[in-house]
């Protein structure tokens, strides 16, 4: 299949979606964001990748991170899963309703309170912005990516909701770590910014089973598998039984526009546009992942 040729076919079938919904103004740094903006990639797991549109822009992968430091948490065992669950919430991703009933247990990794688990789980082993920086760089190739400092600073500033989540989980003895460390470290690493082809690139050992792009495991196949199905069942915010409708594959959006989607055995795809639907998730990279599953015929389903 010629996924270059693809990839520009996309581009022009989803060109009216491009630049519809609003960006995420809740956070000032993104709220600057150009919306008429379209980039996508695919990263195949023999390491080729293409991409059409804006794919070398660099943006705010936000909740994407969330996969990631996941994965870096499993891959120093199943301990992470005794103090978060594996169920969609059905509720907004930072909310703090569910908390409470569920003795501060989070309803899945994806959410921000289950993301602040994770990220204290990560810190058991050192700061979890600095090894998932390492762990992105190498995946990528690209020793340039960085954290966006004026996103930070400014997530950090309006980050009351999300301090309110980590210290009520405290009050249950559901975090590890001072919560002011931990809110640091998972404000730096959603705040890294990249590229559609490096996301891609990153992300296609999900697509390998758990094998990074130098051969080495990162995760057991079982692992990995979980991964991806908690990306399908929760990774979307509440509108994942909307997207596995659509799109059929495991993906994980951010509120920067970002959403990184895997095609087991084949692929990795990140695609990018800033406008969001009411959900939080990208208006035209949801299209364009439907797109690319309906030509392609590449589905988990």
């Amino acid at each position: 299949m010629d996924l270059a040729a693809l990839l520009d076919r996309i581009a022009d079938d989803v060109a009216p979606e491009i630049g519809r919904g609003s960006v995420a103004d809740y956070i000032p740094a993104l709220a600057r964001v150009d919306p008429r903006q379209f980039g996508m990639a695919v990263a195949e797991v023999d390491g080729r990748v293409h991409g059409v549109g804006d794919w070398e822009v660099p943006f705010s992968i936000q909740s994407m991170s969330k996969v990631f430091t996941l994965a870096l948490a499993l891959s120093h065992g199943d301990g992470v899963w005794e103090r978060v669950g594996r169920e969609p919430s059905g509720n907004p991703f930072n909310s703090l309703v569910q908390l409470e009933n569920e003795d501060g247990i989070p309803r899945n990794p994806f959410i921000n309170a289950g993301a602040l688990v994770v990220t204290d789980e990560l810190a058991h082993h050192g700061d979890a912005a600095v090894t998932l920086l390492r762990f992105l760089r190498e995946e990528s190739g690209r020793v340039d990516i960085g954290i966006d400092d004026e996103v930070a600073a400014s997530e950090a500033a309006h980050a009351d909701r999300n301090r309110a989540l980590a210290y009520f989980m405290a009050s249950y003895r559901n975090m590890r770590h001072p919560v002011p460390a931990v809110l640091d470290q998972y404000v730096r690493h959603c705040s890294i910014a990249m590229n559609c082809g490096d996301v891609a690139r990153a992300a296609v050992f999900l697509a390998r089973h758990g094998v990074r792009n130098d051969g080495i495991r990162l995760l057991e196949r079982s692992a990995a598998k979980r991964v991806n199905a908690v990306m399908l069942t929760c990774g979307t915010y509440d509108a994942a039984g909307e997207f596995a409708y659509r799109v059929g594959l495991p993906g994980k959006s951010g509120v920067g526009g970002g959403i990184v989607a895997i095609v087991p055995g084949r692929c990795a795809i990140c695609v990018w546009s800033p406008g969001l639907d009411p959900r939080g998730n990208s208006v035209a990279g949801v299209a364009a992942l439907d797109r690319f599953t309906t030509l392609t015929g590449w589905s988990i389903f």
